[in-house]
């Protein structure tokens, strides 16, 4: 079951209660995360959104194509399912022993 959702090219402006507020609008929305920055706390101008059923998850991508927030021009789609890193946390250099 997909329920989530992708939304990007938002501006910094918006919060994710700005996007629950506006998904609510078109389904059951249970919560909306603007994904930011570690270091500087900004948004990444992009958001994951959980709708109630993958039935309203599909209806709202079909009713945003197109659809302007802010004066940005929103994408909005399923989202993929997360997926394993190796080297998820790691710095992605390999361990050497100095020669």
């Amino acid at each position: 079951m997909n329920n989530k959702i992708y939304v990007g090219n938002l501006t910094e402006l918006i919060t994710s209660e700005d996007l629950k507020d506006n998904f609510n609008d078109l389904g059951k929305c249970i919560s909306a995360k603007v994904i930011k920055d570690r270091l500087t706390g900004k948004s990444k101008g992009f958001a994951f959104v959980e709708m109630a059923t993958e039935q309203d998850a599909q209806e709202v991508v079909r009713k945003c194509k197109g659809v302007e927030l802010d004066g940005n021009k929103l994408i909005v789609s399923l989202a993929r399912p997360k997926t394993e890193s190796k080297n998820a946390g790691g710095s992605g250099f390999k361990n050497r022993r100095a020669v």
